[in-house]
Parts: C-alpha cells; structure tokens; sequence
C-alpha cells in the first residue's frame, strides 16, 4: 500500500518520527509539495496525508487507486470533501489534539497584550534601565486582568479550557456559542448574545470555526458596538477578522490591542495593513504547534488510518 505525505515538514520538522505510518505501508514524504507536483507525486497512491496541500475534484478525479485522504490538521478545506464522497475516498482529519496548546497560546497572547514582556525585556538590554533614573519604569500602561470580563467567541473545547485559564486568573467569562449548553454555566460563566459580549467584554478571544455565518464576524460594525479600549485575541482562523477594519480600529485607539496568531492569508503580504496598526502582535500560526501537541497529531494520524485499513474509520469529515 502506497502512502505519501504532501507536506509533511510543519508536522514533523525533525523532531517526531514517522514510524508509525511506515508499518502500514510504502511510506514517502515529501517536505511540500507545489500544486503543480501534486498530481505526478500522488500517482498510484492509495492513501494520502495533506496539512495544507489543496486537494481538488479535478485532482481528486485522476486518482482510480485513492481511497482514503488523512488531513493532518482540524480544519479540512483544503480537500473537496464533497467530490472524495462521491468518488468513494474516505477523508478524516485529526479533532482536538492543539485543545490545551492553542488554549495557552491564547493566555500568552493575552498576557503580552498586558505587560509587553517581550518589549520590556529588550528594552532592558538595550539600556533602558540602566539609564534611567528611577528604578523601574513600563513603555505602555500595565494591565490587571481580574475582574475583567473576557468574552469568548466559540465555547466548544478549546474555548472552555482558555475560559478555565481567565478564570484562574480572576476574570468573569462571557461566552457565546451556536450552540450553548447551559450545564457550563456557572457563578463566572455565563452565555450571552453575541451583542452583549460585544458590548461587555474588555476582551474578546476568537475560538469558533470558519463558517460563512462567521467569516468577517469581528467587522466595522461589530467593533462599533464594543467597549472602547477592547483587546482582540485570534487564535483560531484568519478570516474571521476583516483585517481592513481591524487595523482602522487599532489606529484610532477604538481596539486597544489585538494579538494575532491567524491572518486571512499565510504567509501574509507586507502590506497586509494590520503588518504597520498600531498595539498589533502578529504570530506565524505557532498555537498549534507545540512538540507535545504535534506529537498527539502524529498518534491521532496513524490511529485514524490503522482503523480505517481495519474497516472501522474514526474522524470521518465527508460520512
């Protein structure tokens, strides 16, 4: 059994093995793989692994021997799901493996956004406390999160474990989801409409999915109806900032800081206008990526595709 791996170098850099796909089969893999090489490189395949490798129903269409597309990731819009349906292939991808990961990204995010430890600590070696005169100093207003109320975009898993954290940290959770389940609320924790987190939260951390009702949810209209001085944390996908209206926010002092680990595009552009707003931290989508968590990714991977040559898949996306 032919098994290649598209772009396989964000999973495991070299730092992971992938013995665990090498006793299923004939393994390769390729670091990436330009859209152009896909179709040489998955000739004869039976099974494919894709993070973000574009699988299309054209491409999809030339592959009689395909039967099974793994996504290495939680998200799966890179593969026409709805074209390997009908073409028979099995897609699955790898649900909550980044929970705890992402979830204390988010606080790190956020905690940067508060005392700018980055920003203080070079400042420090570039001389600004040794010649200063009075024996600490702070470059931007320092902020104590308790009693604060951080409203939550998304209360599914990894929104509930970033709410555990603030809690922790003495906050009052505002939580609005889709879908509420009313057993999660408690003396701190409450769901409200999205207009009351709008209008309550002095933070406001993104954790839903990439729909087309949530696509551009955080907008000029959405940010009108905010507190002033709101920080924006996004953890979770790009798009669902209109990043024009973000970084107009940021300039005018309405959003007091956001803190980014997604962009609509990745890599992003220079001119991509949040690159020069004003209080902005951008990541390079790093949330997920811890070694532990990319660890429990691999297992997850080779777990899905052993159930799925025994006859029984787990984590199918296009049933």
């Amino acid at each position: 059994m032919k098994i290649v791996v598209l772009d396989g170098y964000t999973l495991n850099p070299g730092d992971l093995t992938w013995e665990g796909l090498e006793k299923l089969g004939e393994l390769i893999v390729y670091d990436r793989t330009p859209e152009d090489k896909i179709s040489e490189r998955i000739k004869d395949a039976e099974i494919i692994f894709t993070n973000k490798t574009p699988l299309t129903k054209e491409t999809l269409e030339q592959e009689p021997n395909l039967k099974y597309v793994g996504v290495l990731a939680t998200g799966y819009n890179v593969v026409d799901v709805d074209a390997a349906k009908e073409l028979g292939i099995i897609v699955t991808n790898i649900p909550t493996y980044g929970t705890t990961a992402v979830a204390q990204m988010t606080t790190a995010l956020l905690l940067e956004m508060c005392h700018h430890v980055g920003e203080h600590s070079e400042e420090v070696r570039n001389g600004g406390w040794t010649n200063n005169v009075d024996w600490c100093f702070w470059n931007h207003p320092l902020i104590e999160l308790a009693g604060k109320n951080a409203g939550v975009i998304g209360f599914g898993r990894i929104g509930q474990n970033f709410a555990k954290i603030a809690e922790a940290l003495g906050m009052n959770i505002l939580a609005y989801d889709e879908y509420p389940n009313k057993d999660l609320e408690s003396d701190t924790v409450k769901y409200v409409t999205l207009d009351e987190l709008l209008a309550e939260a002095d933070v406001i951390s993104l954790h839903c999915p990439l729909f087309e009702s949530t696509e551009g949810i955080i907008n000029k209209d959405s940010i009108a109806k905010m507190k002033d001085g709101v920080m924006i944390v996004n953890t979770s996908r790009g798009p669902l900032i209109v990043e024009e209206d973000l970084a107009e926010a940021l300039n005018s002092g309405k959003v007091a800081g956001a803190a980014l680990d997604v962009l609509s595009v990745e890599p992003p552009t220079m001119d991509n206008p949040l690159m020069t707003a004003k209080n902005c931290i951008i990541t390079p989508h790093i949330a997920w990526a811890p070694t532990e968590s990319r660890a429990r990714l691999m297992d997850i991977a080779v777990d899905n595709l052993e159930k799925f040559i025994a006859g029984s898949p787990i984590n199918v996306v296009n049933k």
